[in-house]
């Protein structure tokens, strides 16, 4: 899979150009704040509805206008799929795929699969649950639909019981609880089976992958740390008794006490878990490497490799883990923000240079540098 084009209208800081792009490696050249990092947060955009950077979409629209568009063309094992986006000063945002509009998120995921990776993904080590967890919802989104909206189920229905455990009439929480507790534990264990798997897979090919990055020094250790484990029916049994077990718990507390919103993932660097013991320079290695097995996840599941947005990641790495990267970037299509481009790191590697300032390309067409340099 990869993209064809890239047309930014009136997003962040561009006004309105197409950009195209290689099948390979491409590398995004510019001073800081001319709009690379805009660009392959367009690109995420359009393959998940989702933005690492931005809360609200109304943030996208250029000072002075009224709406935002992003639209791709990508091609993959099934044909040319055009994605299109467009941001209007309501904070709305409108999809349309191959010309026909949609309303739902749901819609839009899977037609143009991404993984993206910067160095604000040190997150994922460092801070909270909440940003693991953010990744897994993610990545399985973008793998299967099904996981997607039982999420949002799941979400809509914990919102409803934790509501419901607030309320001051002991007895009705009582006698109602037992009813959302069974819709709620039929969306959690597809979620939960699903993240289970997930990690069972992505966790020997990420050390794979770190291994490589690190010259066989490190071995990372992926683990998933979830109270339920087992077959989506015995996980649907074990975590309906829990809920039963902990109702007094919830109901002293006023929220839900268990379930896949309290899900998390360890990181094990040669025995030590790396948020605790890890310099930020391993807590970043094992970011990538995990992000490096997500692409290896796509592929095994869906028959192609994601696109590979690398934003600012060269220059948080010392030269042989870069040289070491973009080797491992050349089986997929790959895009590369960077401040300079370094040619000996990409020696012996065809590459699409694209130069940009100011929200703008810098020529008319984008210069190639193909070939080996």
């Amino acid at each position: 899979m990869y993209i064809n084009s890239l047309t930014l209208k009136n997003f962040r800081n561009w006004t309105e150009e197409t950009i195209t792009f290689d099948s390979g490696i491409n590398v995004l050249v510019g001073a800081n704040a001319q709009g690379k990092t805009n660009c392959a947060e367009a690109v995420f955009l359009l393959c998940t509805g989702y933005s690492p950077r931005a809360s609200k979409d109304k943030i996208f629209i250029k000072n002075g206008q009224t709406q935002a568009e992003i639209e791709a063309t990508a091609s993959s094992n099934y044909g040319t799929i055009k994605v299109k986006m467009v941001f209007d000063n309501l904070d709305k945002k409108h999809i349309f795929i191959n010309g026909v509009k949609s309303s739902k998120i749901g819609d839009l995921l899977g037609n143009i699969s991404s993984v993206f990776f910067n160095p604000q993904d040190l997150k994922l080590v460092q801070e909270t649950p909440e940003d693991r967890r953010r990744f897994l919802n993610i990545s399985l989104s973008q793998m299967n639909k099904t996981y997607f909206y039982a999420l949002a189920r799941y979400n809509k229905i914990l919102a409803q019981r934790n509501n419901l455990l607030k309320e001051p009439d002991f007895d009705l929480v009582v006698d109602t609880l037992p009813v959302w507790d069974e819709s709620l534990v039929k969306q959690a264990s597809k979620i939960i089976l699903a993240r289970n798997n997930l990690i069972e897979e992505i966790a020997p090919i990420a050390r794979e992958k770190h291994l490589f990055l690190t010259d066989g020094r490190e071995e990372l250790d992926i683990k998933i740390d979830s109270a339920f484990y087992g077959t989506a029916e015995k996980i649907e049994k074990d975590f309906y008794n829990a809920l039963r077990q902990n109702v007094k718990k919830d109901i002293k507390l006023g929220f839900t006490t268990i379930g896949p919103h309290r899900d998390d993932i360890k990181f094990i660097l040669n025995g030590q878990d790396v948020k605790v013991y890890g310099s930020q320079g391993q807590q970043r290695t094992v970011a990538l490497s995990l992000k490096l097995a997500e692409t290896e996840i796509f592929y095994k599941n869906k028959g192609e490799y994601p696109v590979l947005i690398l934003d600012d990641v060269l220059s948080e790495l010392d030269k042989s883990r870069q040289r070491k990267l973009i080797n491992e970037c050349q089986k997929m299509q790959t895009i590369f923000t960077t401040t300079y481009l370094d040619r000996s790191v990409f020696k012996g590697n065809s590459l699409t240079r694209i130069d940009i300032v100011s929200g703008k390309l810098k020529k008319p067409k984008i210069s190639k540098g193909k070939g080996q340099i």
